[in-house]
């Protein structure tokens, strides 16, 4: 078994802005008259879209929220991630050189249930949108983490070839892309929620303590935690996972 594909989540792993998103939730929520505090966002929405979000947060209120109610939101809370962006994104130490590094081997991948725009806004002000060959975003699904749908699109888009069929430097991959396995996928994960939706699809998991402890990671079913990108190198993941 070896490594064919590496698939990242996005916040809370390469963008530090787990914060930023729990306060803009907050803030649009307290405008419909709805408080929800950090504890509740890390114990019960944290990996859940905007839409399953605001979704769960009206629900718990014991409130309605229609379609049309729902799509206000996600877009108001959009336009404010977009304001509190402009100002400035804080990235994770190493991002830029564990997404150059990894994609020099193998397929990059982003399964995330943050917006595409959001993910690709990220990536251009990081300068490495072109390293990655596949998006899956919170449009791309009606199922939020901890459920694998997420992870089993970023498989078969990556089957596919994705929207960049890239050339890896390093070495050429052993089997094409069609053959790709679940099992010889490594995705990175830093919620509980991630790490069982990446299992439950069949892929093999490292855990990244930025949202939860070691230990916490572990027990969500990780094969193996890192204390930061730094350590994603392609040699450290060939010694962990090729055999």
């Amino acid at each position: 078994m070896s490594i064919g594909a590496v698939i990242f989540d996005f916040n809370g792993v390469l963008v530090d802005d787990e914060a930023v998103h729990f306060a803009l939730f907050q803030e649009v929520l307290a405008e419909e008259g709805v408080v929800i505090t950090e504890r509740d966002y890390h114990e019960r929405y944290l990996g859940y879209d905007d839409r399953a979000c605001f979704l769960a947060a009206f629900t718990d209120a014991g409130e309605l929220a229609d379609c049309d109610r729902l799509d206000s939101l996600i877009a108001r809370k959009a336009e404010r991630y977009v304001e509190v962006a402009e100002q400035g994104l804080r990235y994770f130490p190493a991002a830029a050189e564990a997404l150059d590094c990894i994609s020099a081997r193998w397929p990059v991948a982003i399964c995330s249930g943050a917006l595409r725009r959001e993910i690709e806004y990220a990536l251009r002000r990081l300068v490495r949108l072109d390293q990655i060959s596949v998006i899956i975003a919170a449009e791309d699904t009606t199922k939020c983490k901890p459920d694998p749908d997420g992870y089993r699109r970023a498989l078969a888009a990556l089957r596919t070839g994705g929207r960049n069929a890239r050339r890896h430097s390093t070495r050429e991959r052993e089997s094409p892309s069609h053959e790709l396995n679940a099992a010889d996928c490594l995705v990175v994960e830093d919620s509980l929620a991630g790490i069982q939706s990446a299992k439950g699809a069949g892929m093999r998991a490292v855990g990244i303590p930025n949202t939860y402890t070691t230990d916490e990671l572990f027990d969500a079913g990780a094969d193996a935690v890192i204390t930061g990108l730094a350590m994603l190198t392609p040699q450290w993941i060939s010694r962990q996972f090729d055999f």
